[in-house]
Order: C-alpha cells, then sequence, then structure tokens
C-alpha cells in the first residue's frame, strides 16, 4: 500500500468512525442539557459553590458569570504557578523559570481553551500544577465553550423569554456527563497504547547502546492530561514536541484515537443543535458545512505535503521534514488539519517545517473561525453566527427580512453577527503589524522574509482563535510577546462570547415566526453551499493581502 492510499484509508477509517458516534453522542449530549433532574454529585457541586440550579439566567448574568469564573480560574492558575516550587513533585531543576508574565500568559492560554505555551512542559511545570492547574482547565474551559453554544441554541428554540438556562449548570454537567465519562474511558485506551500515566519526576536509564552512561527519562500523569487535551479541543503538550512525544502518542494507532478524540465532541453538537431547536435537518445542515469545509482543508492539506515543490519533497516524494516516520507524510497532515480546524492546536508534527502552502492551510484554517468543526462549542456557535450572516446577504438578495429558524434577524441581530466576526481580524492583523513595527519583538523571528512574517501572522493567528500551535521558529518567551499573545487570547476568546450571547438574548426575546413563500430553506443544499462560500470568501477578502505576503509569496516563490 503506498502512501496515498494509506492516506486515504486513514481519513476513511476516522470519518466512518465519527458517523457512527454523531447520533448516538449528539443525542446524549441533548439529554444532558434538556434534563431537569440533578445527580446526587451535581447537587453538591451547587451547594459548595452556592448556585440555585433551577434559576435561569437572562444574557447579560450568563456572560457575567462566564467572565466571573473564568476570571477566578486565571487568578488561581496564576499564583499556582509561581508557588509550585513548594508543592510536591515539583521539578527541582526546571529547564525555564517560571516569571510572572510567563504565568501570565499560561494562566490566560489554560483558561481562554488556547493553551499556547512559551515553555517546554517537561522542564518547567511540576506535576501538581500539570494536574490540578492545567488539566482541570482543559476540563472546564471546554465546558465553558459548550455552554455557549448550548446557550445560543436555546435562544433558537425559546420564545418571548429572557432566559437563556443556567451557566452553573450547564458548565457543571458538561464536564461531570459528557467530558469525564468519555476521558476517563479513553485514557485507559490510551495507557493500553503506551502513553505513560505514573507520578515519576526523572528517571535515570541505563543505555541501551553502547557500555557506559545513562539517559534522563521524563515522567508524570500523561494518559490522563493527554485525553483531556484532544477531547476538550485543549492542545496543550505534556513534553514540549506535544503529540509528537512518544509518550503521548506512541503508535500510529494512537494517533487515529487522539484525532478522533479532538474531532468527536464538536461534529455531533450539529446533531444535538437539531434535536434542541426541534428540527433534526438544521442539524445535519450544519454538519454537511462543516464536513464540506474540513474534506476541502483535507485534501489540499495532503497535497501540498506530498506535491509541492522543493528539493525535498521532489526527491522523496513527499515533505518528510519535521515529521515523525511513525506516523508518516499523510497521517499528519491530517492530524494537522483536524487540529487547525479545531480549536486544538495540540501538533504531531512541525508546522514550521511544512511546505509553504501547507503552512498557509494550516493558517487558514484558523483563520475560517475554527467552525469547521470548530472547538468544543466554540465550533457549533461560530457555525451558527455565519448561519445567521448567510441569511441575512441572503434576505438582500431577495428584499425580504431574513430569518432563521423562525427567528427575524433585525439590524440588532446583524450587528451583534458582525461584530463576532469582526473580533478574530482585527486582532490578527493589528497585533502582526504591531510586532513586525517593532525591531526588538522581530529579533524573536528564526527566519527573514516571507517565512519570518509568516511566523508572527500565525501566532496571532492562534492566539486570537484560541488555537494554540505555532511556528516554532518564533521565540515567544519575552515579556512584551507573552503579554501581547495573552492579550490575544483573552479578546478573541471573551469579546466573541459576550456577542454570542447578547445574540442569543435578543433572539430568545422574539416570537416564532411561520415559514412563507419567501423563506429561504435553511436545511437544504442550497443554503449549505452559501454557508460554506460565505464562510472561505469572507476569510479570503479579510486576510488574503496578509497571507500573500507570508506563505503565499514563499510558495510562489
Amino acid at each position: 500500500m503506498n502512501t496515498t492510499t494509506a492516506g486515504i484509508v486513514f481519513a476513511a477509517a476516522l470519518v466512518i468512525a465519527l458517523a457512527v458516534v454523531h447520533i448516538p453522542l449528539g443525542d446524549y449530549m441533548y439529554r444532558v442539557y434538556s434534563s431537569e433532574k440533578h445527580s446526587r454529585a451535581e447537587r453538591v457541586i451547587y451547594r459548595a459553590i452556592g448556585v440555585q440550579p433551577g434559576v435561569e439566567q437572562t444574557w447579560g448574568v450568563y456572560a457575567r458569570s462566564v467572565l466571573a469564573f473564568s476570571a477566578v480560574s486565571v487568578l488561581f492558575l496564576f499564583f499556582l504557578q509561581l508557588v509550585q516550587g513548594k508543592l510536591p513533585l515539583h521539578l527541582h531543576d526546571a529547564g525555564t523559570k517560571m516569571s510572572a508574565d510567563l504565568a501570565w500568559n499560561t494562566a490566560i492560554s489554560f483558561v481562554t481553551n488556547t493553551n499556547w505555551q512559551n515553555y517546554a512542559g517537561e522542564s518547567t511545570q511540576g506535576h501538581i500544577v500539570q494536574m490540578c492547574g492545567l488539566a482541570v482547565q482543559n476540563f472546564v474551559s471546554a465546558a465553558v465553550g459548550i455552554a455557549v453554544a448550548i446557550a445560543l441554541v436555546r435562544s433558537f428554540a425559546r420564545h418571548h423569554t429572557g432566559d437563556l438556562g443556567n451557566f452553573w449548570v450547564d458548565l457543571v454537567r458538561g464536564t461531570v456527563r459528557i467530558l469525564l465519562p468519555i476521558a476517563f474511558v479513553f485514557a485507559i485506551v490510551l495507557v493500553a497504547g503506551g502513553v505513560i500515566q505514573n507520578f515519576h519526576v526523572f528517571d535515570q536509564v541505563a543505555q541501551t547502546v553502547g557500555n557506559t552512561g545513562s539517559q534522563t527519562l521524563p515522567g508524570g500523569p500523561v494518559a490522563s492530561q493527554e485525553v483531556i487535551k484532544e477531547l476538550g479541543t485543549n492542545g496543550g503538550g505534556f513534553f514540549n514536541v506535544n503529540s509528537a512525544h512518544p509518550f503521548e502518542n506512541p503508535t500510529a494507532w494512537t494517533n487515529f484515537v487522539e484525532i478522533f478524540l479532538l474531532l468527536v465532541i464538536s461534529f455531533s453538537l450539529p446533531r444535538t443543535f437539531g434535536r434542541m431547536v426541534g428540527n433534526t435537518k438544521q442539524g445535519w445542515a450544519i454538519l454537511s458545512v462543516m464536513t464540506t469545509l474540513a474534506l476541502f482543508s483535507l485534501v489540499l492539506q495532503n497535497f501540498f505535503q506530498m506535491r509541492h515543490h522543493g528539493t525535498v519533497p521532489t526527491a522523496i516524494g513527499a515533505a518528510m521534514e519535521g515529521v515523525e516516520t511513525r506516523f508518516g507524510v499523510s497521517n499528519s497532515a491530517t492530524f494537522a488539519t483536524a487540529t487547525t480546524l479545531t480549536s486544538t492546536g495540540a501538533v504531531d508534527s512541525a508546522h514550521d517545517s511544512y511546505t509553504s502552502l501547507g503552512g498557509l492551510m494550516t493558517m487558514f484554517n484558523m483563520q475560517l473561525g475554527e467552525v469547521a468543526p470548530g472547538g468544543t462549542g466554540s465550533g457549533l456557535y461560530g457555525m451558527l453566527i455565519l448561519a445567521v450572516i448567510t441569511v441575512f446577504i441572503a434576505g438582500l438578495m431577495v428584499g425580504r427580512t431574513p430569518e432563521y429558524l423562525g427567528k427575524k434577524i433585525t439590524p440588532r441581530e446583524i450587528k451583534l453577527a458582525a461584530s463576532y466576526f469582526l473580533v478574530s481580524p482585527l486582532i490578527v492583523l493589528v497585533g502582526t503589524a504591531i510586532a513586525m513595527a517593532l525591531p526588538g519583538e522581530r529579533a524573536g523571528m528564526a527566519n527573514t522574509g516571507a517565512h519570518g512574517l509568516s511566523e508572527v501572522l500565525y501566532a496571532f493567528t492562534s492566539a486570537a482563535n484560541n488555537n494554540g500551535s505555532a511556528f516554532a521558529g518564533l521565540s515567544g518567551n519575552t515579556v512584551w510577546w507573552n503579554t501581547a499573545l495573552g492579550l490575544a487570547m483573552v479578546l478573541g476568546r471573551f469579546i466573541p462570547i459576550v456577542f454570542v450571547l447578547a445574540l442569543a438574548g435578543s433572539l430568545a426575546q422574539q416570537g416564532h415566526t411561520p415559514a412563507s413563500v419567501g423563506t429561504l430553506p435553511t436545511h437544504r443544499p442550497q443554503f449549505v453551499g452559501m454557508v460554506a462560500g460565505v464562510t472561505v470568501i469572507l476569510v479570503a477578502l479579510t486576510f488574503l493581502p496578509a497571507l500573500a505576503l507570508g506563505p503565499l509569496a514563499e510558495g510562489i516563490h
């Protein structure tokens, strides 16, 4: 079996696996968020944090709850990192000292579901920080994204109300009923596949080749963090090389499992959406848009990695630089596509070593808004925002007030949707321009010219879209980069969430508008094509000039 055929089989098996669980998992999540019953464990948590689970919240209260919870999480994780030297299982000789600016960047990174890492995990963070700080945020930051998506979905299903649900109930249920059970099962699967799980800090092991010497091997509770890293589309690695490390991702089949995990919830949420609005055809339409964009990206990514010009690809048939031989080019390209189409950011190969157009695809995937299928929760609400924009554009074409799922898209709704879309481009382009204008910050680039610009553009694209992957040629552990990228992550996460919840509050207050002859059917292939087209066109118009100066210029050279 040649490389191309093997890659097709791998991708086809992944699609089949996701298709098999789409309906069961989507229906299960629908039952989780629709149930009026609270488990005993959940009631204990509600009493501990002083929450009345039966009291629903308006969009403003819901948004303040999200922001307050996230702010407390940032402060806790920030101080936990600074005092880790006094905690058990800490690293006695940390390779990277935890400065205040690095602790700030890391705390923001994990709370916003970005997991950008300006440090090497195995030589910086002790096991208590990894388990009680970073892993906990991997769970709850993912649950926050799902909660916001569910609040938006409720706004389409409800009428004449200001209530969107209770954030604390949605947060706890997402964590306890969805993320924890799946993570528990697949952590065991990863351990069976060779991912390590222990409390060792470092072990001295005799060399197997030669007569003298030993090597130091890092240990830790890796499997339990690896599974939620992927499942929650977080992406922060226990080790510096992330999922390319054999202790995190030892074999081709664990690679398959990890790609499956980072896609499974995001691809199942459209089913939950369809069930909650009482029309599963709407869920199939959203899923079709996500799948179309994802497959289009996957084909191009593989093509650019296997057929792009260059000395090495031409000589050996593919771009093997930065690729683990146990995975191969095609499977690594599939991982790269999945991790940048979602908000994961985990890597099993070096994106900075990709061909110029291969690197362009990883950037373009994030610049889509990570909606195909996007992060846990954030992908669904991002795609619904694009659906609202598409309906509005279609309404302009025929001269009718646009409607989506029985809700009129008035100037207020379209202003909120447009504001949501503009946040990421503003952060990315302004941040990149400032960084390139400061000579001292350009010194962090390992490359000059088009690829140097690509490194900076990639960094702000990744931070603003809460992805976390990087072109590793950029040295980001400085006060300026830690601060600037930290701000990009905060603004890129929470400003869109506020716009989403404001839109949800506006939609929930409306009544139901019956469909008429002029209503655009939003469950047919025509609408699927329109949403996909609008998504690509908006992104192309926004980012094409910057991409032309970076990866496109490098690829054409």
